[in-house]
């Protein structure tokens, strides 16, 4: 591979590198295969194209089917320095992102002595159809999209000692449904041995405000509705019909769920055998050092999601129809007294149950059954250049490629936001190394469980502190029975329970 020069830095960068074969004509909705290698030296300096997404989106790359590319960035000078390596998986609600989104760039995290990694993986249907026609063909259908990422860690654990990297010393981090993906891969057995240590950027089991991930045959007749709907007697004939025309068909928006509204990850008894949150139970998951943690205004980007709370009585009757007779114990967590109080009710419950509620609660699992140390934080971090702390507002800093805010017109990073993003990327890379975060001269990070302020708060002051929304986040988890969320909320459309 020839990659683009060393930066003033010393980082070399390698883009585009296909880690499996294109997932075209017969081979989508397959398992990944291999690459086809080549002779000779093969150009590596521009990212590869995305995957298909489920929405129009402005993209740094075009998208195709053959799309399962990853890119590295490396400061070693000798392939055996044994480096700790990185690998980003990138968010979206598994309809939309690209390895190749300038914020993900993986240099500056490369500066501080690691391996950086990022990958495409199939999104939307393209990833994610289930149907008993593609169970026959191969294991199980329904989460090619992680299957890749499987394959992606294959490619890092026999190829990244190349690049300086040490195979056996691989951190797996991701935010949204990169995290997600993570927590997925910690509690499935298909990825034994492929990663050694765990970050959760906000999110751990893809749950929602419908409940846990699509079962078995939730996913299966979702499918079904797919061919019914195209026309397509066959598994053979879905492959004929053109991209746009799938993504046409399945379009997402995000006012919808994409746990219940798109395709994404379910219950396929292979990678994903159990609910995963029921595998940490059970301490089924990796045993493997955990970082994770949530933001403090994770609500506003799921906000079209909130149950209705125009007045006091539509949210009472919208929450009576979610918790029935649990109704009277949500009621003192989520109080709803006046109109203001059922809007911020509302939107404290939706950040609840997307994003800040599993991630907790994977942590606690793992702090119970994973016989490893978890350290936890809560993202609170605000300036100029970075308003609100909201959903995605931190892995700007941890890459510490410092991109335009995501929220509006924002002022250029200052001197604080630089300082405060070295803070976190050596955090996250200390904790790479070593499989914890603490260095000299940052904050201590205590073990999340060992004491009463067990969370650092990363905010413009990092300390620890306790867990405030503990007792709402202790309710959510009672709902549970053998690690899934009540059943009947997927039958629940919280935009129009009046």
């Amino acid at each position: 591979l020839r990659g683009a020069p060393r930066d003033a830095g010393g980082i070399v960068s390698f883009k585009g590198i296909p880690y499996a074969a294109p997932p075209v004509a017969e081979l989508r909705w397959r398992a990944p295969r291999p690459p086809q290698p080549w002779s000779g030296v093969r150009d590596a300096v521009r990212f590869g194209a995305g995957c298909w997404p489920a929405l129009a989106l402005p993209s740094p790359v075009p998208p195709s089917e053959d799309c399962l590319t990853l890119n590295v960035w490396s400061g070693a000078l000798h392939s055996s320095e044994k480096r700790p390596v990185m690998v980003w998986l990138h968010g979206g609600g598994y309809q939309f992102g690209a390895s190749g989104e300038p914020a993900y760039d993986g240099g500056a995290l490369a500066k501080k002595g690691v391996i950086v990694v990022s990958l495409n993986y199939r999104l939307g249907v393209f990833g994610f159809l289930a149907l008993p026609e593609l169970d026959r063909e191969g294991r199980a259908s329904g989460n090619f999209g992680l299957q890749d990422q499987i394959a992606a860690l294959q490619w890092v654990r026999n190829n990244s000692a190349a690049f300086g990297g040490d195979p056996d010393n691989v951190t797996l981090f991701g935010e949204s449904a990169g995290a997600h993906s993570v927590g997925l891969l910690m509690a499935s057995p298909v990825a034994e041995g492929l990663f050694h240590k765990a970050i959760l950027q906000s999110g751990a089991f893809w749950d929602s405000e419908h409940g846990s991930l699509s079962s078995f045959e939730d996913a299966r007749q979702h499918g079904a509705a797919l061919a019914q709907s195209l026309g397509a007697r066959s598994v053979a004939d879905l492959r004929k019909v053109a991209p746009e025309a799938l993504v046409q068909a399945t379009a997402w928006n995000f006012s919808l769920d994409p746990g219940v509204a798109a395709f994404s990850p379910s219950v396929d008894r292979y990678m994903v055998p159990m609910a995963p949150s029921r595998a940490f139970q059970l301490g089924r998951q990796k045993k493997i050092p955990m970082l994770a943690g949530w933001n403090a205004v994770e609500q506003l980007l799921f906000l079209p999601r909130a149950l209705p709370h125009a007045s006091v009585a539509q949210f009472e009757r919208a929450s009576a129809r979610m918790f029935g007779a649990r109704t009277p114990q949500f009621a003192t967590l989520y109080p709803a007294g006046t109109d203001a109080e059922a809007k911020l009710a509302a939107e404290q419950l939706i950040g609840d149950l997307v994003i800040s509620q599993q991630t907790w609660e994977a942590a606690l699992s793992h702090s119970r059954t994973g016989r490893s140390p978890v350290y936890v934080y809560n993202y609170s971090y605000t300036s100029p250049y970075s308003p609100v702390a909201a959903h995605t507002s931190e892995f700007p800093f941890i890459f510490g490629s410092l991109t335009p805010g995501a929220f509006g017109p924002t002022a250029p990073p200052g001197a604080q936001d630089r300082a405060f993003s070295d803070t976190l990327s050596s955090y996250w890379t200390e904790f790479a190394k070593h499989g914890n975060p603490n260095l000299a001269g940052l904050p201590a990070w205590p073990v999340f469980g060992e004491c009463a302020a067990d969370v650092l708060e990363l905010g413009t002051t990092i300390a620890p502190k306790g867990q405030p929304q503990r007792p709402r986040f202790e309710f959510v988890r009672s709902l549970r029975k053998d690690g899934v969320l009540p059943p009947a909320w997927r039958s629940i459309d919280v935009k129009v329970a009046n």
